[in-house]
């Protein structure tokens, strides 16, 4: 009970100092709003960022390592012209690995390439054309909507099959029930068997949105799968229990061996993982986290500031009542939590404010643009936390002096 009356004492007493001087309060509560939206609108957008592209390097695999011409990470001072006159991976080291490899458990080749596909009078420009081996789908996690994916016998036999993205289906057919119907690419005409399920935009642009995949076997009589402009790639998927660091190091040995490099010559190949993308991608949110800690940070303490002038001036115009309040047997406890508690309530305001400004922004934002920004449960606790924490630090000096009165100077003044 007591609790209660000290709490509805303190939010009444706040009401009045937020009434009594609207454009002091707004001017002192706006550091806080503006701090709270630049710090939880900074994390929002990290966080939303960091797990679309988690999740997109999770669809990779984390257990997957891709031999390639150039390395994701440039280290050291190695000349650039021996990456370029490297070759690139070919579709027949794929089964040379496979073969000889005890930590791999499947593997796969890939080329994509930029295309335009057609249905009747509808196309699409800029597809993304992968060319896949059998088992593409056991090293790349994706969902297939309607329909299904290659057999065995199409893959091997080189058929003019194709499974396209949701996207694709959408623009082309206006629906994703494509099954059983065709695309046309480079003249070329695909029957499609699946359409993929919408993933949505992917930052590292591995989406299968936008995707239309066809038969390695088929794509070799039209493209030239040794041209670096497709981007051949070899997909190594680990064993249970094997560690990408180990399978990195067999690889290696298979590759000179497949290559017939020499024991003293460098290595003409490069293995990525996607750990690579992850560490880089870590320490650009680490940058834009604490700079959106130092902007914020700054309105904050100002906003602090705010707060702590509210309280003196709010300690100024009460000193009768508190020596009231102390003459009728009110402790020196009660007086600094019931000041302490209307700061922390001011503080709670402009914290509250600045996330309704936050998420009427992250509404406008998706609606026209459909970013899937969303403000987490661990963001509102965060505004939450700091604007307490500013309340109580804020507040905790003017409410002390106001709990130090001594009651009779009090209720003279």
């Amino acid at each position: 009970m007591l609790i209660g009356a000290l709490l509805l004492e303190s939010l009444r007493f706040a009401w009045h100092s937020l009434t009594a001087n609207k454009l002091r309060t707004f001017l002192s509560l706006l550091g806080i709003t503006i701090g709270i939206f630049s710090i939880i609108t900074v994390f929002t957008v990290v966080d939303s960022l960091e797990s679309n592209i988690r999740k997109s390097v999770a669809s990779l695999g984390d257990n997957v390592i891709f031999v390639q011409k150039w390395p994701w990470e440039f280290g050291g001072d190695y000349p650039w012209w021996k990456y370029l006159n490297r070759p690139v991976p070919t579709i027949e080291e794929l089964p040379e690995i496979i073969k000889r490899s005890n930590l791999a458990e499947t593997g796969a080749f890939v080329a994509s390439s930029n295309k335009t596909v057609k249905h009747r009078n509808n196309s699409i420009e800029n597809v993304d054309l992968k060319c896949v081996s059998h088992n593409y789908a056991d090293v790349k996690s994706f969902e297939i909507i309607v329909g299904r994916y290659f057999t065995e016998q199409e893959s091997a036999g080189g058929r003019n099959k194709a499974i396209v993205g949701y996207a694709i289906a959408m623009n082309l057919f206006g629906n994703i029930n494509g099954v059983g119907k065709s695309v046309n690419v480079m003249g070329k005409k695909f029957d499609v068997i699946g359409v993929f399920e919408k993933e949505g935009n992917s930052v590292i642009g591995n989406s299968m949105d936008n995707v239309v995949l066809i038969p390695i076997n088929y794509a070799r009589n039209i493209l030239d799968l040794r041209s670096e402009r497709l981007d051949p790639t070899i997909y190594l998927k680990a064993k249970p229990g094997v560690t990408n660091e180990a399978l990195k190091d067999e690889t290696t040995a298979i590759m000179r061996n497949v290559r017939k490099l020499k024991p003293m010559a460098e290595v003409n190949f490069a293995l990525n993982e996607t750990s690579m993308l992850t560490k880089g991608f870590d320490s650009i949110f680490m940058v834009i986290g604490l700079a959106g800690w130092v902007i914020g940070g700054f309105s904050i303490i100002v906003g602090g500031f705010g707060i702590a002038n509210i309280m003196f001036v709010s300690v100024k115009e009460r000193t009768s009542l508190i020596g009231i309040q102390k003459s009728l047997g009110a402790r020196n406890i009660f007086i600094l939590t019931q000041f302490l508690t209307e700061s922390v309530i001011l503080s709670l305001l402009g914290g509250i404010v600045g996330l309704l400004i936050v998420f009427i922004g992250l509404f406008a934002v998706n609606s026209f643009l459909d970013l899937g920004i969303m403000l987490s449960n661990s963001n509102i606790i965060l505004a939450l936390t700091i604007s307490v924490l500013i309340g109580v630090i804020s507040g905790f000096i003017p409410s002390y002096t106001a709990s130090q009165l001594d009651p009779v100077e009090a209720m003279r003044s």
